[in-house]
């Protein structure tokens, strides 16, 4: 197909939102609560994930209206890096926005709105700077003891910013987010000090933030 039309743009966008029934069973959505059944809090208080496509938020959110009983505790918070449009057109439902630059946070943000991507089944949204997922990423590496991506640490970010505001209203629960992906393939960007000088991002006062929420449990700038 490539050679007879010179080229073929594989799509993995447009219809992402529909690829994996919702409502039925071998979704991601219902794969968590499967996960969560043994819990001490096994419905979660928020599912916190990232936006490329927009499938996976889509597939979660829905699945949580379409079970109401769910959604009566549980929310759906979506995490969104620098140079991404969809923390904007979530609060302006504006499709035409754009951004001149892409994201730096690999498989996550666009610089323009996709059609799967639905905000009506988003609860709520957090942008979180590109130093602060690096940051996050790393940390983690030192509590998993694993390397995980820059999307990975952008989830983090945010689900430690619902568990400081739960923390400061004296809220009960669970926060459940996901490893999108390993870390040792980002060695030379994410992992390499050079690399963050030259892409002038300042980790420091982000790191010294999250060893600050280990110590006390409170984030700055948590509250929304």
């Amino acid at each position: 197909m490539a050679d007879e039309l010179n080229g073929h743009y594989m799509d993995q966008f447009t219809y992402a939102e529909r690829a994996t029934d919702w409502r039925g069973n071998n979704n991601i959505a219902e794969s968590i609560f499967a996960q969560m059944a043994l819990e001490p809090h096994p419905i979660p208080r928020w599912i916190v994930v990232s936006a490329g496509t927009g499938g996976t938020s889509a597939t979660i959110g829905r699945y949580l209206r379409y079970n109401p009983e769910l959604h009566l505790n549980t929310q759906l918070a979506v995490v969104d890096p620098d140079n991404s449009v969809f923390f904007n057109y979530y609060q302006q439902r504006d499709h035409t926005l754009t951004s001149v630059k892409g994201s730096r946070i690999e498989g996550i943000g666009r610089p323009r709105v996709e059609p799967s991507f639905l905000p009506d089944v988003v609860d709520h949204m957090i942008q979180v700077p590109d130093a602060a997922s690096i940051a996050t990423m790393r940390w983690l590496e030192k509590i998993l003891g694993r390397k995980c991506g820059g999307s990975t640490g952008t989830n983090v970010y945010g689900a430690l910013t619902l568990i400081a505001q739960m923390i400061e209203n004296q809220q009960q629960g669970s926060v459940v987010s996901m490893i999108c992906d390993s870390g040792e393939r980002y060695l030379n960007s994410y992992y390499n000090d050079d690399w963050v000088v030259q892409q002038q991002l300042d980790l420091a006062p982000y790191t010294r933030q999250l060893e600050n929420f280990m110590a006390t449990g409170t984030l700055s700038h948590a509250s929304f």
